[in-house]
């Protein structure tokens, strides 16, 4: 019989072995035995075996097999966090010491759209040049939704759009690339004070990103902090597709000065000095802590989007 579970466990290193671990994280990430099996090209008994003794060494039971598809128990999620994250640093470790060849096959990661539009293009530029056999599949997504991925093993790093004092998980290394302005905007003269509130910007009503955009979020926060609420007349996704309905009148925005400031539309448009509201929001480039070789190309991609957004502080400043 297994001790009763419990956030504390009596562990004996000597019985622990990294191939039980392995099919401990291979079985929680396939949810099926004959699928772990699959995947680490051995026997689905071989498999078991190894759960049962890694179970045994631990004195806690693992895995809920009562369950259709098969899933850890609440001590067994603990665990599993612990266990993939060693298997990474373990794998990391092997790809450290293999060889000294160069950087290839694939880099996943996840971009912030904003971040993109400003910085990507010559990022990825400065990536091939430097690692010419190493292939970049980028998606693009909302902050929340790429950290999730990242936390999930899907990506390798992203660089996203979070609050300054953002927390992250334990397993996860972040540093904070530079710091975007927002402007809220209105078509030209259609508010005629100098300086506003967010109570007078109430009745225009608002063009933004789909809900789980940074910005949109931030904003909503602050209204409801002051007992107002959102007014949204129109939601759709493109810095300069919002810039464009701002000018025609549809509603207030929400943009990053520096997009504002090369838009097509600038000159149709007043920034709106608000006085209980200054947007900004943090570019985060996060990865796993165990990161092996890929390393040192999330490194040259951090760089690269930090001197861009200087370099954006800078032009803005002159």
């Amino acid at each position: 019989m297994f001790a009763t579970q419990s956030n504390s466990i009596d562990i004996d290193p000597a019985t622990m072995k990294f191939d039980d671990i392995h099919a401990f994280v291979a079985v929680v990430r396939c949810q099926s035995l004959n699928q772990a099996a699959e995947s680490l090209d051995l026997t689905q008994p071989a498999v078991t075996r190894r759960i049962q003794n890694f179970e045994e060494a631990l004195g806690v039971e693992l895995l809920d097999r009562n369950t259709k598809p098969l899933k850890p128990t609440s001590m067994g999620r603990i665990v599993y966090e612990q266990c993939r994250a060693i298997v990474r640093e373990l794998d990391a470790l092997r790809d450290l010491v293999a060889d000294d060849s160069p950087l290839a096959g694939m880099l996943r990661l996840g971009v912030a759209q904003t971040v993109a539009d400003v910085a990507l293009l010559g990022a990825l530029r400065e990536l091939r040049l430097a690692h010419p056999e190493l292939q970049a599949r980028v998606s693009t997504g909302w902050g929340s939704q790429l950290l999730q991925k990242l936390e999930e093993g899907e990506l390798d790093a992203a660089v996203m759009l979070l609050p300054e004092n953002k927390r992250f998980a334990p397993t996860l290394a972040a540093n904070s690339l530079g710091r975007i302005k927002l402007a809220v905007i209105a078509r030209k003269g259609d508010l005629k004070k100098r300086v506003h509130t967010l109570a007078d910007c109430e009745p225009h009503g608002w063009v933004l990103n789909p809900d789980g955009c940074g910005f949109r979020a931030g904003l909503q926060r602050t209204l409801a902090a002051q007992g107002l609420s959102l007014k949204l007349n129109l939601e759709t996704l493109g810095s300069e597709l919002q810039i464009g309905l701002v000018a025609d009148g549809v509603g207030l925005g929400l943009v990053p000065l520096h997009l504002l400031q090369h838009s097509a539309y600038a000159e149709r448009l007043d920034v709106v000095s608000v006085s209980d509201f200054k947007p900004v929001i943090d570019v985060w480039m996060v990865r796993p802590l165990a990161l092996g070789k890929l390393q040192a190309a999330v490194s040259l991609l951090a760089d690269s989007i930090e001197h861009s957004f200087k370099a954006a502080r800078l032009a803005r400043a002159a």
